[in-house]
This record gives C-alpha cells, sequence and structure tokens, in this order.
C-alpha cells in the first residue's frame, strides 16, 4: 500500500498549533505523524486521500507544505530511524526489536515501528497506557478498538488478562498487530481486520479506543452495548475541547466519567 507524505512547515507557529494540526488532520484520514525540528509531516493511504480536503484545512493557518508520495518500505525505514524507546509510569518499557532492554522496566513491549499508529510516543498512546496500568485485569476479557500496533491489547496481555480482540480497519495495522503478537508471545490476542461492525456476539471487562473524535462519539453507543456489567471504556484520541462531547455520549448510555488524564490538551479518561 502507498501513502501520502504531507510535509508541513510549523517553524513559526505556535507551539501548540502543531497538536491543533494533527487533531483535525486525523478528522480527514491521517493516520501517522512525525514531528521533526519545524516541521510536521502527516501520513495518509492515497487512495485516502483528497488534495481539496487537505488544502482547505490547511489554508486557513497560512503554512507552507509540500504532498509527495512515499512508498511503504520507505515509510518502515523512516519509522526505524526515528523511532526510540519509551518509560511510562516507570514501569512500562516500549522499544523496538533493535533496541537494548531497559533494566530499570518491570513490563516490556516489543513494537515493530512499521507505520500503524501506537508506539507510546504521541500523549494518547502514553495517556491510554497509564490509566490501564492502574487497573488489574488478571483473567479479564479485553477488546481494543482502531489498535494500530496492537500495543494496548499486548499490555492488557503482559497484565494477564485472558481473552482479548483487536480490531483495525487498516491492513496494514492489522497485519502489524498480528507481527507484535508474536514479537511480544500474547497468543491470547485473536486480531481482525475490520471496524466496530466487526466486534464479536459477546461482552468485554473493559474496552480500549483510542481513535478520533468522530469515530468516538459515533460508535461509543456500540462500545456500550458490549460492555460488561461494571465493565469500563478507556478512550482516547480527542482534545479537552472535545470533552463535553464524549461525556454526552457517554451520559446517554449510562456510563460515568471515572478517571481523566490531560497532556498538551489531548485527553484519555475512563467510563464505567
Amino acid at each position: 500500500m502507498n501513502y501520502i507524505e504531507v510535509s508541513i512547515d510549523t517553524a513559526c507557529l505556535p507551539e501548540i498549533l502543531p497538536e491543533i494540526l494533527i487533531a483535525n488532520l486525523s478528522e480527514i484520514g491521517f493516520e501517522s505523524f512525525v514531528e521533526e525540528s519545524g516541521q510536521l509531516k502527516a501520513y495518509i493511504s492515497e487512495k485516502d486521500f483528497s488534495k481539496s480536503e487537505t488544502d482547505n484545512l490547511l489554508s486557513p493557518y497560512f503554512v507552507g507544505y509540500e504532498i509527495k508520495p512515499i512508498q511503504a518500505k520507505n515509510w518502515n525505514k523512516a519509522w526505524e530511524e526515528s523511532f526510540q524507546p519509551v518509560l511510562i509510569s516507570e514501569k512500562l518499557s516500549i522499544r523496538a526489536p533493535f533496541h537494548e532492554k531497559n533494566p530499570l522496566a518491570s513490563i516490556e513491549i516489543i513494537i515493530e515501528p512499521k507505520m500503524s499508529f501506537g508506539t507510546g510516543h504521541h500523549e494518547t498512546t502514553s495517556m491510554m497506557c497509564e490509566l490501564i496500568l492502574k487497573k488489574q485485569f488478571n483473567g479479564k476479557s479485553i477488546l481494543d478498538m482502531g489498535c494500530g500496533t496492537g500495543i494496548l491489547a499486548i499490555l492488557a496481555a503482559k497484565l494477564k488478562a485472558a481473552d482479548i480482540t483487536a480490531i483495525d480497519n487498516d491492513e496494514w495495522a492489522y497485519n502489524n498487530t498480528i507481527e507484535n503478537i508474536e514479537l511480544n508471545n500474547a497468543q491470547q490476542i485473536v486480531a481482525i481486520q475490520g471496524d466496530a461492525a466487526s466486534i464479536p456476539g459477546k461482552k468485554f471487562d473493559a474496552i480500549f479506543a483510542n481513535i478520533n473524535l468522530n469515530i468516538l462519539t459515533n460508535d461509543i453507543p456500540i462500545y456500550a452495548r458490549y460492555l460488561k456489567k461494571n465493565g469500563a471504556l478507556f478512550l482516547s484520541g480527542f482534545y479537552e475541547d472535545d470533552m463535553e462531547q464524549i461525556l454526552k455520549v457517554c451520559t446517554a448510555g449510562k456510563l460515568d466519567l471515572k478517571d481523566k488524564l490531560v497532556k498538551q490538551q489531548w485527553v484519555a479518561c475512563v467510563f464505567a
């Protein structure tokens, strides 16, 4: 699968604006982002790319940007060159196979970086990991929606969850999840390529969904139907300004806010 790279000149923008650009670009299908000195690189599959949508979104910011196709093999190389190990909550190490182990970590996840979203670097992923680490999952059933690399499902497996389903609609993310399941010896995870319509006909003790605002507001009622009594819904992928929309949908589904983290205006939260 080929991708489109949009390189945006952010050198003269206020510090928060690149994060706002990431949120807005996510809404029109951009999947992954790399921030470099004075530049934001955004990636979207060639089949989902609309130049007119991208132009319309970026024009109000008066930023310069370049658009170019990128082959999947080059994308992988770029990820491998930029991916650095992460330590979350002083206990969870996330690293690639070519990194050394972190002796300070009690839990380790190995992620083949490739092009999927979810390496622990972005605030939404790291906060979801923080929230998950606060809970007990021994013997629990888990659903990870929009699983990306499979990182959250794998973390649940490391925390001894017994029955885990990981779903993503992107073929590359699905294949990457399978690869990372093998790397982490997490055979209790079943990966599925699909969307909310692909959720197996059973209920779960916890559901993870780190996606984007539009998908969440549409699919939270579906997730609520698949939660067991006293089950927990972990959400991220949206800004603090969007929290009211999330609260409204969750309240309609009889879910109450139990925990919340905020970093760089991104939010991760737990409803039950």
